[in-house]
């Protein structure tokens, strides 16, 4: 599977795609997950044909807890915020240190022949980002920044959330040069406006979408409790939209992430302006193997549909041939309501 034309059945099909300039034989790649922090895992989906990786995240958390002893910039030993930082792993709990982390890096890099993409997670650009030039001196092909922030302060504007993340990337594009990839959630108030705000300050890819966590409620303990679930496709449909609206709007390349259980749902996709697709449930549901099970139903469709290239698709289900891309989705909106009574 090394290469990006495809002989199936007689006809020649390009599945190659470009994503963050790097050229990948065909869209379909591992997202962040705990699956990279195993070597012999990442190995395995090498073998079985995954186009590229992105690596577990490193936590702003572990990097200020390393580097000056404190997260969120209280001190763990202190009584005083005891209870405000309960929750927090202990460090033994993460895969592995920050240092050890740009050590993996390295390790990855040296033992395979596809692109390795580390992932830095945290909610703010402060001192910490130092790291994502570490990252690249280790070799990483690129750098995939998770700004998972859940803004529970009521005073904090929505103009503020917006203004961190953006100034994040200006402060990355000014302090590296390799490819940097934003993974967004949906929950901003114009996410349009949002997306071409990070394109023009220089992000390289924007990833569609943050799955969002949310915790269950135990009656018995009258508490909060973490609540992980595998994604399913009824997620997708939020990404399809944003991924058809964007294609054609913005200069960074997009990539899908969450709710991509078959390969229809991977061809919806490229159809609505994705690059790459992102994998981690179906990985996780079916093993390594699921790359080629994913890549011989884009080619099959590909013959059904006498499709050439992955160029060829891309964005022909998107927003960008719309005259006025608002009017129709509240006119989508309206039919959706009204095909409820037949």
């Amino acid at each position: 599977m090394g290469g990006g034309i495809e002989q199936h059945k007689g006809t020649v099909m390009d599945t190659a795609t470009s994503y963050l300039g790097l050229q990948l034989p065909h869209p379909f790649m591992a997202g962040a997950s705990p699956m990279s922090a195993d070597f012999d895992t990442a190995r395995r989906l090498e073998d079985a044909g995954c186009a590229a990786i992105v690596m577990h995240s490193l936590f702003e958390e572990q990097i200020t807890l390393a580097e000056n002893g404190t997260i969120r910039h209280m001190d763990p030993h202190d009584a005083q915020f005891t209870r405000a930082l309960a929750e927090y792993p202990d460090p033994s709990q993460y895969p592995f240190r920050p240092d050890e982390y740009l050590n993996y890096v390295q390790k990855l890099k040296a033992a395979l022949h596809i692109p390795v993409i580390a992932s830095l997670n945290g909610t703010s650009a402060e001192g910490w980002m130092k790291y994502a030039r570490l990252i690249q001196e280790a070799g990483s092909d690129a750098l995939e920044v998770n700004m998972y922030d859940v803004v529970a302060d009521l005073n904090v504007p929505g103009t503020a959330v917006e203004t961190t993340v953006r100034d994040l990337v200006l402060e990355l594009k000014r302090a590296v040069h390799f490819p940097i990839a934003v993974k967004l959630t949906p929950f901003y108030s114009a996410f349009g406006n949002f997306a071409r705000a990070l394109d023009r300050a220089g992000a390289d890819g924007l990833v569609l979408f943050n799955r969002f966590y949310q915790p269950d409620i135990d009656i018995k303990l009258m508490a909060a409790v973490p609540s992980v679930e595998l994604s399913h496709n009824n997620e997708l449909p939020l990404r399809l939209r944003w991924l058809a609206i964007l294609h054609g709007q913005v200069q960074a390349s997009l990539a899908l992430t969450g709710g991509v259980g078959t390969p229809a749902d991977a061809i919806k996709g490229i159809l609505a302006g994705a690059h790459v697709v992102q994998l981690v449930s179906s990985v996780l549901r079916h093993g390594p193997s699921y790359f080629t099970t994913i890549r011989d139903g884009l080619e099959q469709w590909m013959e059904w549909q006498h499709v050439a290239s992955i160029d060829d698709m891309r964005g022909r289900a998107s927003n960008q041939a719309t005259v006025d891309a608002g009017a129709f989705e509240r006119a989508s909106y309206i039919k959706t309501l009204h095909s409820w009574g037949s």
